[in-house]
């Protein structure tokens, strides 16, 4: 086999280990139902949590694997293509979805972030899915328009943002469906039972997707600017409304939307949640569906 065969049977392989670890995490979410936040006097519970536990875990380990696949397939990638591995939309989303991996396997282990593996998970299967049956291209040179360090900083930056955003959407989106459970929990006057009463408070689920937005929207602006000087660089100019510069402002606009809204009253909570999602969608937009509905500059427009 060749560096590049490698390279796509690893990817291939992590897809696959992305989805086993997808449905590990929705049987622990299953199993956790009618589990309540105390436990009962007499135990009865114990080996149902025991259970639950021991889902969770080889969820994570499925996820270990997958990822550690993800990251060898991009960096065997590269040393196939001679270059960084950043050159289509193939290259873009496997590496994105590696560092998406790596930072919530980090948030696992430093905080215990179990709960964010259900959604990380869907969505790393979810993409490379799609890189592999869709998106795929064989290696292949750069451009010339490629070949310049601004194009590197740019699509690093851009790798990095995509990981906060993605993981700050999977807390926002869990933050709606725990909001959610609780007013229908209250309504019945019942207490919050299954896997949703393990997830953090809706105060901290709130903070950490903020934390986390904060974090990426700063490189998601050095992304525009780096883009705008490798544009100078390549085609003279720094901006001229191509589709991806378009979207990528939109994206902006509606991630500083989603800042100003976490912080403005009568809008926290669910509203900003909401633009938060909206956001994480018009991001995923700009990589994937700019490239398949329009023509643009940027070389990996279309398959």
């Amino acid at each position: 086999m060749t560096v590049a065969q490698y390279s796509d049977t690893a990817m291939v392989a992590a897809t696959v280990g992305f989805i086993v670890a997808f449905f590990l995490h929705v049987a622990e979410w299953a199993f956790a139902g009618g589990l309540g936040e105390r436990r009962n006097p007499d135990g009865s519970e114990d080996a149902k949590r025991t259970n639950v536990d021991l889902l969770g875990r080889l969820a994570v380990a499925a996820t270990i694997v997958a990822a550690a696949l993800n990251v060898f397939g991009v960096v065997t990638r590269g040393l196939a293509a001679g270059r960084p591995p950043w050159g289509n939309m193939y290259e873009f989303v496997t590496s994105a979805i590696a560092l998406v991996a790596v930072v919530y396997l980090l948030c696992l282990w430093r905080w215990g972030m179990r709960w964010l593996g259900i959604g990380v998970t869907l969505l790393a299967a979810l993409m490379l899915g799609l890189a592999v049956t869709v998106f795929y291209v064989d290696v292949a040179p750069l451009v010339p328009a490629l070949h310049s360090v601004w194009f590197i900083i740019h699509i690093i930056a851009a790798v990095i943002a995509a990981a906060g955003f993605n993981i700050a959407g999977v807390a926002s989106l869990l933050y709606l469906v725990r909001s959610w459970a609780e007013d229908r929990a209250i309504r019945r006057g019942d207490d919050l039972t299954g896997y949703l009463a393990k997830l953090p408070s809706l105060k901290g689920l709130d903070t950490f997707a903020h934390r986390m937005h904060a974090f990426a929207f700063p490189i998601w602006t050095f992304t525009i600017v780096a883009g705008a000087i490798w544009a100078q660089y390549a085609w003279g100019r720094f901006w001229n409304w191509d589709p991806k510069e378009t979207w990528s402002f939109i994206t902006w606009v509606v991630y500083a939307g989603y800042l100003h809204a976490s912080l403005t009253a009568g809008w926290r909570g669910r509203g900003a949640a909401a633009i938060a999602l909206l956001g994480l969608v018009t991001f995923w937009f700009n990589f994937i569906g700019v490239n398949l509905l329009f023509s643009g500059l940027h070389s990996y427009a279309g398959i």
